[in-house]
């Protein structure tokens, strides 16, 4: 069974500026910029989905293992080919997480289990993508 979503993406008429609309019908619009004027690249966008979706299934997990989270950030690096097309080859993520009744275990467990199974925008990329990751606990 398929769910469908269906987005919205409007040139502004300028650059390479584009705002996009989708999701929810109140869902603020968001901006895209080739030019980095006013809005993150697509591909940093899609370096941005990345981390945000890892980052919602980590507090997700750690909150069912009774986590009390304090601070949850993720950095993610992205090497790209110098050819066309300029995908992604490498993704690396960087874990700070800060939370009572969190350590190694529940927090390597939550990270492997959003990384290798449930990051719908992670596995909507090339599977052949190379990934580390890290984790600071504070």
């Amino acid at each position: 069974m398929s769910n469908t979503k269906r987005i919205m993406l409007k040139w502004k008429g300028e650059g390479l500026l584009f705002e996009g609309f989708g999701g929810a019908p109140d869902t603020p619009p968001i901006i895209l910029d080739g030019e980095v004027r006013e809005g993150p690249t697509p591909m940093d966008a899609l370096l941005i989905a990345c981390a945000g979706c890892a980052g919602a299934d980590v507090v997700s997990i750690l909150k069912k293992m009774k986590v009390t989270l304090e601070n949850v950030s993720v950095e993610i690096t992205g090497d790209r080919r110098t050819e066309h097309p300029k995908r992604y080859t490498a993704l690396k993520y960087l874990f700070r997480i800060v939370g009572e009744g969190l350590d190694a275990s529940k927090a390597e467990r939550a990270v492997n289990l959003s990384l290798e199974k449930y990051c719908s925008v992670l596995h909507s990329l090339n599977p052949d993508i190379q990934l580390e990751h890290e984790i600071e606990l504070a």
